[in-house]
């Protein structure tokens, strides 16, 4: 069958080497793709939200079906539009989509089913918010409410900070994401990643990871879309994976059925593991970026079937197996980011590090101009490491990150840290 791929980042190149080693797979096509996804699909030069285009590229192709990666497409009702028109898609309606397009939505949600997540307060007016966190003292964190590519979030140290925060979001630090805040208790533990293939009405677990947000090592510096990350997370034992299905997981699943809003899709909750237990940050509904590179490097199933299952209402009948290893993934950013950056740097020794034991280099920002590949964005490639343990992996990561030849790049040294020291 033919397959459509919505994105062009690290983890669309991802599904789609994933996607590529199904028997059930013809032809795979990707829009807008990126340099890397080329070698496995044919990439089509357009837009995530044109969905017109989309349609109209289904139709020429006999598109079968639809993956759709990032949230800003999700959150407009791409799915809904899909369906619509008879074209079978993986991924939330609109109105589900609202788990990740409106963290206030999400915690009212928790609020009325009784799910584990931080205190919080919504707020559309700046002195009210400022009134409000004064009232509750420092850290604390501020949100914008709305889709702000993984950057809207800011951990308060001081009451300075946060009034800071509110003042920045308010005046457009996030564009319309910022019409509301959201802001929250500070919870202490450890954060970790959990995602759950969900079809209305059945869930299916896949695997833990811990990724890296903030900018630089030791955890310092703005936060990012997010600098490496590792699967499993070693935090997430079986006693730990049971707790976050039975009190988070299936409760938002039966939730947001019951309030006429039934969720097809992946589900990834951001999580910090407290000394209470599994406490939800956010809902993510859709594979993270980086986490979904080390995900689909320990899958040892075909994914299609399983993606299949989650939009018609199957998830049921299926069963998916992971190899016992750890993946480790390593994001080469654009020096300048989170802020600034120059686009337009050759990048070079990408065929040489692929071909180390155990890599799998996947390309985000990157595009194919002549024979060269060219940056064009700010996270731009995820080394990615399989291997017995996250040490071994780390090391196999930054083995490749140091043949590729970008001086134009950086990257986090220290991603896998948490894992290796509770080792």
């Amino acid at each position: 069958m033919n397959i459509l791929i919505i994105g062009a980042g690290g983890r669309e190149h991802a599904l789609a080497w994933t996607l590529a080693k199904s028997p059930s797979v013809d032809r795979i096509f990707c829009a807008p793709g990126n340099g890397g996804i080329a070698a496995v699909a044919t990439c089509v030069d357009i837009d995530v939200m044109d969905f017109s285009g989309l349609i109209g590229l289904c139709r020429a192709e006999e598109i079968e079906f639809v993956v759709v990666g990032p949230e800003a497409p999700l959150v407009e009702g791409l799915v809904d539009q899909l369906t619509s028109e008879g074209i079978p898609a993986f991924g939330p309606s609109a109105a589900a989509a609202q788990l990740e397009g409106s963290k206030g939505f999400t915690k009212d949600l928790c609020a009325r089913h009784n799910i584990p997540t931080a205190a919080y307060g919504r707020f559309t007016d700046v002195d009210q918010a400022k009134a409000y966190i004064v009232q509750q003292g420092a850290p604390i964190v501020v949100k914008a409410d709305g889709l702000a590519a993984g950057k809207g979030v800011i951990v308060a140290q001081t009451l300075d900070q946060a009034l800071i925060a509110v003042d920045e979001i308010f005046a457009g630090a996030f564009g319309a994401a910022g019409a509301e805040v959201v802001i929250e208790e500070c919870l202490i533990g450890e954060e970790a990643s959990f995602f759950a293939l969900v079809d209305g009405e059945h869930c299916l677990a896949l695997a833990s990871a811990q990724d890296h947000k903030p900018v630089g090592d030791g955890d310092v510096g703005p936060n990012t879309g997010g600098m490496g990350a590792y699967s499993p997370a070693p935090v997430i034992d079986d006693a730990m994976h049971n707790r976050i299905m039975d009190e988070i997981i299936r409760p938002t699943v039966s939730a947001m059925a019951s309030e006429g809003h039934p969720f097809n899709g992946v589900l990834f909750a951001g999580l910090m593991i407290t000394d209470k237990g599994p406490e939800l940050i956010e809902y993510n509904t859709r594979f993270g970026d980086p986490e979904c590179q080390a995900l689909m490097s320990r899958l040892d199933s075909d994914l299609l079937p399983a993606l299949m299952a989650t939009a018609d209402g199957s998830l049921d009948k299926i069963e998916l197996s992971w190899r016992d290893e750890a993946a480790l993934v390593v994001v080469m950013a654009a020096r300048g980011y989170p802020g600034a950056y120059n686009k337009g740097s050759r990048i070079r020794n990408l065929d040489t590090a692929g071909e180390l034991p155990g890599i799998n280099v996947f390309h985000a920002g990157t595009a194919k101009k002549d024979e060269d590949i060219i940056a064009t964005g700010g996270r731009v490639l995820g080394v990615t490491a399989r291997a017995p343990d996250v040490a071994l992996a780390q090391s196999l990561a930054y083995e490749a990150v140091d043949v590729i030849d970008w001086p134009e790049g950086f990257c986090r040294r220290d991603i896998g840290w948490r894992a290796i020291d509770r080792a």
